[in-house]
């Protein structure tokens, strides 16, 4: 087929014969249209040794540094939401754990506190009890004290009234005696 292109191309290419008028119209000449077409097909190849093939290359390095970064996009996307997650769990754990420190001081806190409730509860008691052996002994003292003054008052009295004939030892058993008597009595 290629013999056939070529011959025709031939048979194109030749010159008239002078005296032949030339035929009006478009003529193509098969010949100069297929150098072209080499001509261009070269031009192609060289085109793309010398300027497509770094482009292609460029292109290429371009497309797989657009691909890594999608895929580092992607990785990244799940890494943060595996870091939300974390930080969700920490936060609730964290949450958690700070209940439970307040649930427990407020536990030791009341402990403390009824203890020392019952701590001055019991000081306050003791402090009773001593304050009424204190009145008690106060009172002991006090009506000895008063005793011991009546009872030298009387025999003050009895003494002069009576005269000297008791002595002071006679006279303070009486007066016990009588003092003891009326304490029975509940004066």
């Amino acid at each position: 087929m290629m013999h056939a292109i070529i011959q025709a191309a031939i048979r194109a290419a030749e010159v008239p014969e002078p005296g032949v008028p030339a035929e009006a119209g478009i003529s193509f000449n098969l010949f100069w249209i297929l150098v072209s077409a080499a001509n261009f097909g070269f031009f192609i190849l060289v085109l793309r040794a010398v300027a497509l093939g770094p482009v292609m290359k460029m292109l290429d390095e371009r497309r797989e540094r657009i691909e890594r970064g999608l895929r580092d996009a992607a990785e990244a996307m799940i890494a943060k939401s595996r870091a939300e997650e974390a930080a969700g769990v920490a936060l609730a754990d964290a949450r958690r754990e700070s209940n439970e420190i307040r649930a427990n001081a407020d536990k030791a806190a009341a402990q403390i506190r009824d203890e020392q409730v019952a701590t001055l509860k019991a000081e306050l008691d003791r402090m009773r009890v001593d304050a009424t052996k204190e009145i008690e002994a106060a009172r002991v003292s006090a009506l000895a004290a008063i005793r011991s003054e009546v009872a030298d008052l009387a025999i003050g009295a009895a003494t002069k009234v009576v005269g000297s004939s008791m002595d002071g030892d006679r006279q303070r058993a009486l007066v016990g005696e009588f003092l003891d008597e009326q304490s029975k009595k509940g004066n």
